[in-house]
C-alpha cells in the first residue's frame, strides 16, 4: 500500500516589504534612486515600469513609507489601482493626500478621470508615483490630451534580473515561506530556469507545493520535478511579459 500524499494547504507566504528587504541591483538601481530622491523630483510624477514580480509594489511601499516619515503623516499614502479611478475621485483624493500611488497603469482606465487627476496634481503641487508593465508612452491612449501629458512623465524601467539578483530573490522567496535552501540548489535553479521575476515566483511556489505533498525536504529531484511541471504544462511561456 502506497503512502498517501499529504494535502498541501495553501497558506500565503508573508513577503517582507521594508526598505532593508529590497534587493538593489543593476536592473533596478535607477528605480530605487528615483524613489529615494523624493521629494527632489524634477517633475511632479514618475512611472516605474517592468514585468510582473519585478518589485514595483515593493518600491511603492517604500515610497509610501518615505512620504510618511518625511511629512510626519501618521498613515500610509493611498495606493489606487488605475482601473478603479472614477470621475468623482480626483478632487477628493487631492483634498486629503498630496502624494498618491497609481498602480497598474494601462489603456483600459477611465481616461478622462486620469486626465483630471493628472492636471490637478501637476497644477496644484502634488506628486504621483505610477506603476505599469510598460512606459506610459507605449499604451496609445485614445484621449490625445492624456497621452500627450503622460508622454512627458519620466519613465524608469526595471529590467529582468541578472544571476546575482536572481539568486538573492530565490533565497528571499523561500525565506518568506520560512524555508531555507542550500547555495547548491539555488545555483541549479538559476542555471535551469527562465530568467524572469514571475517565473521565479511560480517556481518557488511549485517547489514548496511538491515538498509539502511529498512530505520531503527540498531537494534536487523536487526542483527538477517543479521545473518539468512548469515546462510540460507550458505555463513557463506565460511568464514572459
Amino acid at each position: 500500500m502506497t503512502e498517501a500524499a499529504q494535502i498541501a494547504f495553501n497558506f500565503a507566504p508573508h513577503p517582507y516589504l521594508g526598505r532593508e528587504d529590497f534587493m538593489v541591483a543593476k536592473c533596478n538601481f535607477e528605480a530605487v534612486q528615483t524613489v529615494d530622491s523624493w521629494p527632489e523630483w524634477p517633475f511632479f510624477a514618475v512611472c516605474l515600469y517592468g514585468p510582473s514580480g519585478c518589485g514595483k509594489t515593493h518600491l511603492s511601499r517604500i515610497f509610501s513609507d518615505r512620504v510618511s516619515v518625511l511629512t510626519h503623516f501618521p498613515y500610509k499614502i493611498p495606493s489606487i489601482k488605475a482601473q478603479n479611478l472614477t470621475m468623482e475621485m480626483p478632487f477628493e483624493l487631492f483634498a486629503r493626500h498630496r502624494c498618491l500611488i497609481i498602480e497598474d497603469l494601462d489603456n483600459q482606465i477611465n481616461q478622462e478621470a486620469m486626465f483630471h487627476l493628472y492636471n490637478l496634481y501637476r497644477n496644484e503641487g502634488g506628486n504621483i508615483l505610477f506603476t505599469s508593465t510598460q512606459a506610459p508612452a507605449r499604451w496609445a491612449f485614445s484621449l490625445a490630451d492624456l497621452q500627450s501629458r503622460l508622454n512627458i512623465v519620466p519613465a524608469i524601467a526595471i529590467d529582468e534580473p541578472d544571476d546575482e539578483l536572481l539568486s538573492a530573490l530565490i533565497v528571499k522567496l523561500f525565506s518568506d515561506r520560512q524555508l531555507m535552501i542550500s547555495p547548491e540548489l539555488v545555483n541549479y535553479m538559476v542555471k535551469n530556469m527562465q530568467r524572469s521575476f514571475t517565473y521565479c515566483n511560480k517556481l518557488v511556489a511549485e517547489i514548496d507545493q511538491i515538498s509539502l505533498m511529498r512530505k520531503r525536504a527540498i531537494s534536487l529531484p523536487i526542483i527538477k520535478e517543479a521545473i518539468n511541471n512548469l515546462n510540460v504544462s507550458r505555463q513557463g511561456e506565460l511568464f514572459r511579459d
